[in-house]
């Protein structure tokens, strides 16, 4: 506390992100990044980009890169919004659909941990919705009076998915009310067999965004994309919502994507091919991994993202992440009610999921725990 601090920062309890460790001896599973390198095309891109344009401000409605999401999933350039990365477009999302009236913004109770953050930031008050016994959001919670409604999908830390139909059932009940629902697809890439469209995977609902006026698609480039450290996220709704986020960004931050960022992401939306390669590797990974997990008698509950969430029976989940620790494995643990017992578990390459195998078969039937 300060005395220099107003009551809202006094409120606020800010999002705490993964370890960063500053050296080179862990094999990193903690904080959802790929584990393959950006498309070559992302690097020429930024290269190109890196020049005496830089003492100019940035476009500030990032027209290109508007123009390439619009192009890939087939929507108008004037239903994309961009931002400094999905956090930074999720912020504005709250601050411009959430917190009017009476009746609270609803989403789960087991989910991204930055959305009660963004609710205290924005004065939004909001209820949790418990998720069903396995784990799954349960759409028709959702069918009630609301200040709006947002929620992943597939959800986190528990990377289980949603059908889109029924995403879309909770757009359609709330929209009678003008309630906006968000719906946060930073693993959408993930979801099935991989990506469909663009970098769109079989749950997303952005295709349907013009038949539900309410509805709001966020994307990330941090995970499918491969660009965690270059902070590109975008939204595709339909006009109206893409003008509300607009008149946020333009009251706190006119410029917030610069030229190196709008250069790269725009190379990274383009080259679909490449990314479907290394996401579908990803996948491929997760399978093999839960399979293996499953031998073991640990449990991997069904994933449609780029990480998996386990359960060793009758193990604490603190002491297990800290016994991976100790061999040089960090995985997120989430010390929180129904799920402190659980790990989320990035998907990494092939040799380091590997090690991270036999760093849980050392920790579980070694005797370190």
């Amino acid at each position: 506390m300060s005395v220099y601090w107003n009551s809202r920062v006094e409120k606020l309890e800010p999002y705490v992100p993964g370890e960063q460790p500053r050296d080179g001896k862990f094999i990193k599973l903690n904080t959802n990044e790929n584990p393959y390198p950006p498309s070559p095309r992302v690097i020429e891109a930024i290269r190109q980009a890196a020049g005496e344009l830089l003492r100019l401000y940035p476009d500030p409605e990032c027209t290109k890169l508007r123009r390439v999401i619009a192009e890939q999933y087939q929507v108008r350039p004037d239903q994309v919004f961009v931002g400094n990365g999905s956090d930074e477009v999720l912020a504005f999302a709250f601050a411009a659909f959430f917190g009017n009236g009476d009746a609270p913004l609803l989403f789960p109770d087991i989910t991204y941990s930055f959305y009660p953050v963004y609710a205290g930031l924005w004065d939004a008050p909001f209820r949790r919705v418990p998720l069903a016994e396995d784990f799954r959001i349960a759409v028709k919670d959702y069918f009630v009076k609301s200040g709006g409604v947002i929620f992943p999908n597939p959800n986190a830390p528990t990377g289980i998915g949603m059908p889109v139909h029924e995403a879309l059932e909770a757009a359609a009940f709330q929209g009678k009310d003008n309630r906006v629902v968000v719906v946060d697809e930073a693993y959408g890439a993930f979801a099935g067999k991989g990506p469909e469209k663009g970098m769109l995977g079989s749950l997303s609902a952005a295709p349907f965004i013009n038949d539900y006026p309410n509805l709001l698609t966020v994307h990330t480039l941090s995970k499918m994309g491969a660009l965690a450290g270059l902070r590109a996220g975008f939204a595709i709704g339909n006009e109206a919502l893409i003008q509300g986020l607009c008149r946020v960004r333009d009251s706190f931050n006119s410029y917030p994507v610069d030229r190196l960022a709008q250069a790269g992401a725009a190379a990274a939306v383009a080259d679909t091919a490449y990314y479907a390669g290394i996401t579908r590797k990803v996948i491929a990974t997760r399978e093999r991994i839960r399979a293996a997990l499953d031998r073991l008698g640990i449990e991997a509950l069904p994933s449609d993202a780029n990480f998996i969430f386990i359960r060793c029976p009758g193990k604490d989940g603190a002491v297990l992440a800290d016994a991976l620790r100790e061999k040089g494995v960090l995985v997120r643990h989430f010390n929180k009610e129904r799920i402190a017992d659980f790990l989320r578990v990035s998907i990494g390459t092939d040799s380091e999921m590997d090690e991270f195998l036999r760093a849980v078969k050392e920790a579980v039937n070694g005797g370190t725990l």
